[in-house]
């Protein structure tokens, strides 16, 4: 079975508005409203992928934030209203985060913080039970090879909790080196039918995060246009192969829930990059989502795109 059968297709995420934000009541319903779905459901595309913070929906004393839930669950609506399905992402958890400038700590070592990972999603599979319309994604990003082993055993007793709540939702699964196609081969075997492989794409990073302050490898002030950048059109066959060999291997589908361009690449050629990655998801029946609508240094709505995005739309 492929996430398109499920109705999962092209997507958008919905980066910066419960993740990688202030957290303020502003923010969190201001940033994305009801009418962003409205327009993504305009795009042609078909589901929504949001990124939210364990710290959105736990109390650090313990206990739920209802605010936080509430939230979540107004967002699930709009999507319905539009149409729309819903990737609901734990971007970081008790721990854990991809970002290490987030200082969260230890939680491939620790019984509590995987405790508190257990019963959050035990609560948000209680409460966002529509296995129609949300697929859950354990978790964003994981970093480092050493904690494979670790990753295995709690995803494995993670999904086991959550299908005894919901024994049919979608389950997204990704590996190490932030969901690397080429780590997938060292995740466990899906533990059913709807445990999806799930990885990310921003080959080749120097073109795709060129400026990006964030990455530490690469000289901000380089700049690489698409011509010199060496994506052929067999580029992302090669750079998806070992998970494309995989999923196959193991009776699994492939969705990658990040891929895009950072807004310091023009116009044209991000839509130069987007055309080829974009024939290679669709050769191999592989789903997505782009990385992101609004800003987060990669917005697809924001104004810097308004030349080409009639172009660069159905690329998506």
């Amino acid at each position: 079975m492929k996430m398109k059968d499920f109705g999962f297709y092209r997507g958008v995420d919905l980066g910066g508005w419960f993740s990688q934000c202030d957290y303020s009541e502003d923010r969190m319903d201001n940033f994305i409203k009801e009418e962003d779905f409205s327009v993504i459901a305009g795009w042609g595309l078909d589901h929504v992928r949001i990124p939210v913070d364990y710290n959105v929906m736990e109390k650090d004393e313990g206990g739920w934030k209802t605010d936080g839930f509430r939230r979540i669950e107004k967002a699930l609506k709009w999507a319905e209203k539009n149409s729309l399905k819903v990737v609901l992402d734990l971007h970081k958890t008790a721990g854990f985060s991809f970002d290490a400038g987030e200082k969260e700590d230890g939680f491939f070592v620790s019984e509590k913080y995987q405790n508190r990972f257990y019963c959050l999603w035990e609560e948000m599979a209680r409460q966002f039970t529509d296995v129609k319309n949300v697929a859950f994604e354990l978790l964003n990003e994981v970093t480092d090879p050493t904690f494979i082993d670790a990753w295995n055993r709690i995803s494995r007793e993670c999904i086991r909790r959550v299908r005894g709540i919901t024994p049919d939702s979608l389950i997204l699964l990704g590996s190490y080196h932030n969901n690397a196609p080429d780590a997938l081969k060292d995740l466990a075997a899906p533990a059913d039918s709807r445990v999806i492989y799930n990885f990310h794409c921003y080959s080749p990073v120097e073109f795709t995060h060129q400026g990006a302050y964030w990455v530490p490898w690469l000289d901000p002030k380089a700049r690489v246009p698409f011509d010199k950048a060496g994506v052929d059109e067999n580029f992302f066959e090669r750079v998806f192969a070992p998970a494309i060999e995989v999923a196959k291997a193991r009776g699994t589908a492939l969705y990658c829930g990040e891929y895009g361009v950072i807004d310091i690449v023009s116009p044209e050629d991000t839509v130069k990059w987007y055309k080829i990655i974009h024939d290679t998801f669709e050769k191999y029946e592989i789903t997505r989502s782009a990385w992101s609508y609004r800003k987060m240094d990669f917005g697809l709505a924001d104004e810097r795109l308004d030349g080409v995005r009639e172009q660069l739309i159905p690329l998506l």
